[in-house]
């Protein structure tokens, strides 16, 4: 009878690295000043709040879409913990003024939607522990 082994590859290839976000293919901005203006992008929208949560709308999972076009356009898909929202009329302009500034980007447009709508388990473990659901 032979003996059966298990053969262990020494140099396993290297796991590949999801992205970071959805990409729609090559663009013609270089990659490192993508990635300057993601974390730049994502900052920005982390010093918006929720005027009745105390988290800020990144971690709140408020963000659904954000694409930056060869034009430098930044177009951001967004949400709001509910329609009746009483800033819903003013959390657009809030954002837009947060990124507007990133350098990087040119024009910025901020799209409202409630398809799908928003429910708490979109939030990040970070909003859930500052809100003490952890």
């Amino acid at each position: 009878m032979e003996d059966q082994r298990d053969i262990i590859d020494i140099n396993p290839p290297e796991p590949e690295t999801p992205p970071q976000a959805e990409t729609s293919g090559a663009s013609s901005i270089p990659e490192d000043e993508l990635t300057r203006i993601t974390g730049d992008v994502i900052r920005s929208l982390k010093t918006v709040y929720d005027p009745e949560i105390p988290v800020d709308i990144y971690e709140l999972g408020l963000i659904y879409k954000v694409d930056l076009d060869d034009d430098r356009l930044l177009t951001i898909d967004m949400t709001l913990t509910a329609p009746g929202c009483p800033v819903a009329g003013e959390m657009p302009g809030w954002v837009e003024g947060a990124v507007r500034g990133t350098d990087g980007v040119d024009d910025v447009k901020v799209n409202m939607t409630f398809d799908p709508p928003w429910t708490p388990e979109k939030m990040s473990d970070e909003a859930k522990l500052e809100l003490g659901w952890l």
